[in-house]
């Protein structure tokens, strides 16, 4: 029978971002069964989204954007900067906007049997939470789905300040699940909420032959990294200094929006080359011709990244590497096409996005 679910997120088709797919992918899969679905989302973009959403069959409602003030805007950029990062550490702002901007958007909402938030930011749960005594009318099961932990989050510089527990603690006692990517995850989450903890993949619609038929053996030895820079934890400028030092030819391209912190390798090397994020689509294509592809773990076992799955999508050997400890005779034999100790990702079908629906619709029943 068909469900009415509720979707809401900051982040929805173009964004190119890892809750963006989750957001995009979900809503069309679920609407594909038949569920009839609605997103709240941030419209940025008028035409193009609901355009997207109709070819879909889902229905778009305006989150509404968040805007920083002026005060801060009109600031000399350094004063700018370090007046954004204090007001993020301390309120988590502008985000924090968002607890009323969602509270709103519920307004009038009714009668889902599933209503399922996404963070990041989980401003969009706490959000959800503050509609008192409208979350039962809203849906009868609320799923909390995060990608990465909030209060026990290990990627940032900054830990978050300890009243914040107060709100993750107010949005984990009412809603009915929090979702999390892995099963690792779930230590990055307080042990009193662990039993309402359901792991559910990133999940994205695989079209694997396609992929496999774009590569082409490369002459010289092309390799590729996509993704989100964090230096000190997930860096790649310790492989750069080491790849420097090789006489080997290779051509060693880097997607990534943190250009700035890796662009003097590019002009050290013609070997490397830096780029900026490109459309999801556009990148599996051009992940699908590289030789091999590079991952570099973050250390963390609570905090995947979903540029695994795409490097899975995209059909070609993976090589692993920790940032700072790293094997460079793995590295080497990559490089001469030796791809014997290639990462493998285990159950590559929980990532369909197809099962991914179902395990979102089996918590509505």
């Amino acid at each position: 029978m068909p469900k009415k679910i509720l979707i809401i997120s900051r982040s929805f088709y173009p964004m190119n971002s890892p809750r963006s797919f989750r957001t995009t992918e979900l809503a069309k899969e679920l609407a594909r069964l038949g569920h009839e679905v609605k997103v709240i989302t941030t419209i940025t973009n008028k035409d193009l989204q609901y355009s997207f959403a109709d070819s879909h069959n889902v229905k778009l409602k305006d989150l509404g954007k968040i805007k920083s003030s002026k005060l801060i805007e009109n600031l000399p950029e350094k004063p700018k900067h370090i007046a954004q990062r204090l007001l993020q550490i301390a309120f988590e702002y502008p985000d924090i906007k968002l607890i009323n901007k969602v509270k709103r958007a519920l307004k009038g909402e009714q009668g889902y049997d599933l209503l399922i938030s996404i963070a990041v930011p989980h401003s969009i749960h706490w959000g959800v939470a503050k509609a008192v005594g409208q979350i039962s009318k809203i849906a009868k099961i609320w799923v909390a789905d995060c990608g990465d932990p909030f209060m026990k989050v290990t990627l940032d510089t900054f830990k978050h300040p300890f009243y914040f527990k107060y709100l993750e603690k107010v949005f984990s006692r009412k809603c009915d699940f929090i979702t999390v990517p892995t099963q690792a995850s779930i230590e990055g989450y307080y042990q009193e909420f662990h039993h309402k903890i359901k792991v559910i993949p990133q999940g994205f619609k695989f079209n694997l032959d396609h992929y496999k038929k774009l590569y082409k053996p490369n002459t010289i030895t092309k390799f590729i990294f996509a993704g989100n820079i964090i230096p000190g934890k997930r860096d790649p400028r310790p492989l750069l200094d080491f790849l420097l030092e090789l006489k080997i030819d290779f051509k060693f391209i880097l997607y990534t929006s943190k250009v700035k912190l890796i662009e003097k390798y590019e002009k050290q090397s013609p070997k490397i080359e830096v780029r900026e994020y490109i459309p999801r689509e556009q990148i599996l294509k051009e992940l699908a011709k590289a030789d091999f592809l590079l991952n570099i773990n973050n250390g963390l076992k609570i905090q995947t990244p979903s540029k695994l799955i795409d490097y899975y999508i995209a059909g070609r050997p993976v090589l692993s590497v920790n940032s700072f400890d790293f094997e460079k005779q793995i590295v080497i034999n990559f490089l001469n096409k030796n791809y014997e100790k290639e990462y493998k990702i285990e159950n590559p079908a929980q990532f369909k996005i197809e099962n991914v629906a179902k395990n979102f619709l089996d918590l509505a029943k």
